[in-house]
C-alpha cells in the first residue's frame, strides 16, 4: 500500500482513468438501478460518457494537478448529458475551481476542492432533490471532511465509506426509489467513480486501456474508396485548440476570427471557445488550411481527420440526415432534441432550425447542443429539450454559450415541445413575452404513452416484464401483455372532452394494420376530435398521444 499524502498532476490523471474503468465495468448495473420500468436514459451510459470526456483531456503529460483538475472538468462540461451526467460535471468543475493554480496538493486542500465540487453540484439543480447523486456526494465528503486523515488513500476511504452508507439511505428520502425497490443510480455512479480513483492510491497501478463501446462504428473500410474514387465529400476535421499566450490575446480572442475563415474554405462549421480552448469542427476538403490557419493562436490538444466519401458510402443507405450547414445570421433561432425520422421532420416542418438527435435512452451532450447553437446562428435561440433527462445539459450548453441569448424551454416531453413550437410568434420581438406565451402553450397539452416495460414494478399498477404500460408523465395508467390492448386501455383512461384535437405517433414497433384500428377505435369514441396521424418512426416509445 502506497501512502500518498499528495496529490500532483501524474497521480490525479491516474485516478481518473481507475475511476472511469470502474464505472464502465458497472454501467448496466447502474442503467438497471432506473425508478421508471422503461429505458429511462440510462444513467450509467450517460455518466461513463461524462467521465470519459473528462479522461479523454488528460492525456496530455507533465502538467500540474490543477492544469490536469481543469482540462478534465472542461471535458466532462462538453460531454456531459442527462442529469447525473450534468451533475457529475459540475461537482468535478467545482473540484477544478478549488485546485485552480496548485502544482500539488495536500490533503487539506483536497478536502476544500472536494466541498466546492459539492458547492458547485448543488448550484447546478434549481430545485435540488435530497435521496439523489447530490445528497451521497455532500453526505460523504462532509463526513470525510469532519475527520483527519494521514494519507490520500485514508481520505478517499473516509468518502467512499460514507458514500456507500449515503446510497443507502436514498429510499428513505426519495418516495419513488422506495417504492420502486432501488437505490439512486446517479449515486452509485459516483460511488463506483470515487472506488477507482482509490484503488489507484492503494496500488498505483494504472489499469488497461478502457474498451470502446462501439468499436464497430469506428472500424475503417479502405474498399469503399479505391484508386479510382473521387474526393467528393471533403475530411470532417475535429479539433481541440489550446490558445496561447505568446501567440494570442486569450481574453480578447473572438471565436468568430476562426468561424469566419473556416466557412471560407468549407462548410458545417463549428467554433466553440470554453477559456482557453476552441472546440472546432468543419467539413472541408483542405484541412490543412484549418490546421495551419488555427495554429497561429495555440497548439493542438487532439485532432481528428475522417474522409467523408468513406463515412458516406458507409451510411449512403442508412437513412441518416447530414449534419445541417451554418445558417445566416438571424434574430430568432430554434433547436430541438429529438429522435426518429418522422418526428424529427415534423419539428423541422413547424420551425425548427437544427435537430439535435436524441431524446429517451440517447441522451443528447452539452456539446451537442454547442455545435446547434452555432449552427442556427440566431440572435436569440428557443431551445426544446422535449426530455426530462435533457433539460439540464440543454442549459449547462445554454450557459456556457456566449454568442447568443439562449432560452431552454422545459419542455418534458415531445407533445409539449410540439404544441408550443406550433404556436410560436415572433413578430412581437420581445422575448420575455415570447417564452412566457410558449410556456402558456404547454400547460394544458396531455402527452400519454406507451411503452414496453423492461422489469416488474409495483408503482400503483402492478407490472410485468414485456407488459405494455401507458402512462402520462410518471403515472402508470395501464400495464397489458399486449400492445394495442394497452394503448386501448390508456386511450380510455384519457378524457378528450377539453382537446379539440390528438396527434397520433406511431413507432418502429408498431404495424399498420394495428395503427389504422386503433385509429378508427379513436374516431368512433371521440368523433369530435380532430385526430392526425404521424409515422414518427421512433424507438422505445410504440405510442405518443398529444392532445392539445
Amino acid at each position: 500500500m502506497t501512502q500518498v499524502k499528495k496529490l500532483d498532476g501524474v497521480i490525479y490523471a491516474k485516478m481518473l482513468h481507475r475511476g472511469a474503468l470502474r464505472l464502465h465495468k458497472h454501467k448496466e448495473e447502474i442503467n438497471n438501478l432506473n425508478v421508471f420500468p422503461i429505458p429511462d436514459g440510462d444513467t450509467g451510459d450517460n455518466m461513463f460518457l461524462t467521465f470519459m470526456g473528462g479522461v479523454e483531456a488528460t492525456k496530455e503529460e507533465n502538467l500540474s494537478l490543477g492544469q490536469v483538475a481543469r482540462k478534465a472538468a472542461d471535458g466532462m462540461l462538453l460531454s456531459a448529458r442527462g442529469n447525473s451526467g450534468v451533475i457529475l460535471s459540475q461537482f468535478f468543475d467545482g473540484i477544478a475551481t478549488g485546485l485552480e493554480g496548485i502544482d500539488e496538493a495536500d490533503i487539506k486542500t483536497i478536502q476544500s476542492a472536494l466541498d466546492l465540487g459539492v458547492k458547485h453540484a448543488y448550484r447546478a439543480v434549481m430545485k435540488p432533490i435530497e435521496g439523489t447523486i447530490l445528497t451521497v456526494a455532500r453526505d460523504a465528503v462532509f463526513y470525510a471532511n469532519q475527520h483527519q486523515p494521514k494519507t490520500m488513500e485514508g481520505l478517499f476511504t473516509l468518502v467512499v465509506d460514507e458514500a456507500k452508507r449515503a446510497l443507502g439511505r436514498t429510499p428513505d428520502l426519495l418516495p419513488t426509489l422506495k417504492q420502486a425497490g432501488v437505490v439512486d443510480s446517479g449515486g452509485a455512479g459516483l460511488i463506483y467513480i470515487l472506488r477507482g480513483m482509490r484503488r489507484t492510491l492503494i496500488d498505483g497501478e494504472e489499469g488497461s486501456d478502457i474498451p470502446l463501446t462501439q468499436a464497430a462504428e469506428n472500424a475503417i473500410n479502405p474498399d469503399l474508396f479505391t484508386e479510382d474514387s473521387v474526393l467528393e465529400y471533403g475530411y470532417c476535421t475535429e479539433l481541440l485548440l489550446r490558445l496561447q499566450n505568446a501567440k494570442t490575446d486569450i481574453a480578447a480572442f473572438n471565436v468568430n476570427t476562426i468561424t469566419d475563415y473556416l466557412t471560407s474554405i468549407g462548410d458545417s462549421v463549428a467554433s466553440v471557445k470554453t477559456g482557453s480552448i476552441v472546440k472546432v469542427h468543419v467539413h472541408t476538403k483542405t484541412p490543412d488550411k484549418a490546421l495551419s490557419f488555427c495554429q497561429q493562436f495555440g497548439e493542438f490538444l487532439k485532432i481528428k481527420i475522417e474522409n467523408m466519401s468513406l463515412q458516406h458510402n458507409n451510411t449512403i443507405d442508412s437513412g441518416e440526415v447530414a449534419k445541417p450547414v451554418k445558417q445566416e445570421r438571424k434574430p430568432y433561432g430554434v433547436v430541438v432534441a429529438a429522435s426518429g425520422a418522422g418526428i424529427q421532420n415534423t419539428f423541422r416542418e413547424v420551425g425548427a432550425d437544427v435537430i439535435v438527435d436524441g431524446g429517451q435512452s440517447m441522451n443528447p451532450s452539452a456539446e451537442d447542443f454547442l455545435t446547434a447553437f452555432d449552427t442556427v446562428n440566431a440572435e436569440t435561440i428557443f431551445v426544446f429539450p422535449n426530455n426530462g433527462n435533457v433539460i439540464m445539459a440543454a442549459k449547462q450548453a445554454a450557459q456556457m454559450y456566449k454568442e447568443a441569448d439562449v432560452r431552454v424551454i422545459e419542455s418534458k416531453n415531445i407533445g409539449e415541445g410540439y404544441a408550443a413550437l406550433s404556436m410560436l410568434d415572433t413578430s412581437s420581438n420581445n422575448t420575455d413575452a415570447i417564452v412566457e406565451d410558449l410556456y402558456f402553450c404547454m400547460e394544458n397539452v396531455v402527452t400519454a404513452i406507451v411503452s414496453k416495460s423492461v422489469r416488474d414494478a409495483d408503482m400503483g399498477i402492478e407490472v410485468h416484464s414485456g407488459d405494455y404500460i401507458g402512462f402520462v408523465g410518471k403515472d402508470i395508467l395501464c400495464s397489458k401483455p399486449e400492445r394495442k390492448e394497452a394503448t386501448i386501455d390508456l386511450i380510455d383512461k384519457i378524457d378528450f372532452s377539453e382537446h379539440d384535437i390528438l396527434i397520433m405517433v406511431y413507432g418502429k414497433d408498431t404495424v399498420p394494420e394495428e395503427v389504422a384500428e386503433l385509429q378508427a377505435y379513436i374516431e368512433k369514441k371521440s368523433p369530435s376530435t380532430e385526430l392526425y396521424t404521424i409515422n414518427g418512426e421512433q424507438d422505445i416509445y410504440s405510442y405518443v398521444l398529444i392532445a392539445e
